[in-house]
């Protein structure tokens, strides 16, 4: 009988040592595993912070977002709104090269002072043109529309075809400084490209900077300009624009 409840007795002794050690072995692997978990955590926080932070440079990263609005200080405070507004002043007087060249030249001091040879010549704010003109220096003018330099755009070819200033640079004639307003992106021009129509003005009109899409001319994306047998028919192709 002794023997019996010693049997029990070790028995019960054994259970409870094998117990202590399976638990001491799986709390050992707890502690073991905290490091890892933590590890885990961390890489997974970083990742998702690598995404958010990815997918908002890819919303707000575009030119819509960062070019836009672009309107640097100029060496000369010109006003678009006096001259291209007020006083009716014809974008082609300054931008003289926009007809027949592919680069829309900027005014000279010697463009300025056709006119401020005999206008408001003692005007502080043009002490600096007055400075260019008389030391043969060219005005270090701010571009605003920059396009990069692995696009091709040749501003003659758009004002022949009826694209007006306006299309792209807005209302000028209602800035004091100008700024960039479209996003001049890749999309933003395929867009014109594959639908021009409603972008499409008779030629003579292409400095109104009044005119609206609503008074579009042409109802269809491959149209003949009317009197010329002209086909409007915009390249979207890669080689269009990337030469």
């Amino acid at each position: 009988m002794a023997q019996e409840q010693s049997g029990h007795s070790d028995s019960r002794e054994l259970g409870r040592q094998r117990s202590q050690s399976r638990f001491g072995r799986i709390a050992r692997h707890g502690l073991a595993s905290r490091p890892r978990i933590r590890l885990l955590v961390g890489l997974s926080g970083l990742l998702l912070f690598t995404l958010l932070c990815g997918g908002a440079l890819a919303y707000y990263g575009t030119d819509t977002n960062l070019a836009v609005g672009y309107s640097p200080i100029q060496p000369i405070e010109f006003s678009h709104k006096l001259h291209a507004g007020d006083l009716g002043l014809d974008c082609r007087f300054c931008h003289f090269t926009v007809e027949r060249s592919a680069f829309a030249a900027l005014p000279s001091s010697e463009v300025c002072m056709k006119c401020h040879s005999k206008v408001r010549t003692d005007s502080v704010k043009l002490l600096a043109v007055r400075a260019t003109f008389a030391e043969n220096r060219p005005i270090q003018w701010v571009r605003v529309h920059n396009l990069p330099d692995f696009v091709y755009f040749d501003h003659s070819v758009h004002l022949s075809a009826g694209v007006g200033c306006s299309t792209c640079h807005g209302r000028i004639d209602q800035m004091q400084r100008v700024e960039q307003v479209q996003s001049l992106s890749m999309g933003w021009c395929i867009d014109c490209h594959r639908n021009p129509a409603p972008s499409l003005r008779s030629p003579s009109e292409v400095t109104q900077m009044n005119w609206h899409p609503a008074t579009a001319l042409f109802p269809a994306a491959r149209v003949s300009r009317s009197g010329t047998g002209r086909t409007i028919d915009p390249p979207t192709h890669c080689s269009g624009c990337h030469r």
